[in-house]
């Protein structure tokens, strides 16, 4: 054990083939292939920096499209959003309160409320004096809280169909 090295010696550095059946090769090819020096690490090495400059290559490629999509949908929204001035962006304090204030008034116009039909208005009070009388006793209203309900379903059912209509 251990007599002889596990790497060939320097002398047996030439290949040499033999088959045990005629080949189909001429002679020319076995020559080349028995007189090259190109060994299995050197034909590694080659065919990983062929990989490597092809994956470069290809990531070079995505980065540009990458880049021309980014240049486009920027562009787009150019399009879409003005650009404000350098000195509209820098608001004093009055200005942001006014446009505050307008954008308020704005929002008050918006929430009218239309007033309450007097059927729902009367059996809401009902409701309302009921469970005054009864503050120990609220589930005796049961027949106002009814007719609250029912003035309701009449309300939603006119609003729903002038909706839909």
């Amino acid at each position: 054990m251990g007599s002889s090295s596990s790497k060939p010696e320097a002398s047996q550095s030439s290949h040499v083939w033999k088959a045990s059946s005629p080949v189909g090769i001429s002679h020319d090819v076995v020559e080349s292939l028995q007189s090259s020096t190109e060994t299995d690490t050197t034909r590694a090495q080659t065919l990983e920096l062929a990989v490597q400059a092809r994956v470069a290559s290809e990531l070079r490629k995505l980065e540009a499209q990458e880049t021309a999509a980014l240049q486009a949908a920027q562009s787009k929204i150019e399009e879409l959003v003005p650009v404000e001035d350098a000195d509209s962006r820098k608001k004093d304090r009055g200005a942001v309160s006014k446009e505050v204030e307008a954008l308020r008034a704005r929002l008050d116009r918006r929430k009218q409320l239309k007033p309450v039909p007097e059927g729902v208005e009367r059996a809401r009070g009902e409701v309302v004096r009921c469970l005054r009388d009864n503050d120990r006793r609220p589930l005796d209203c049961w027949r106002e809280v009814e007719a609250f309900k029912e003035e309701v379903r009449k309300l939603e059912k006119g609003w729903v169909e002038k909706v839909v209509s």
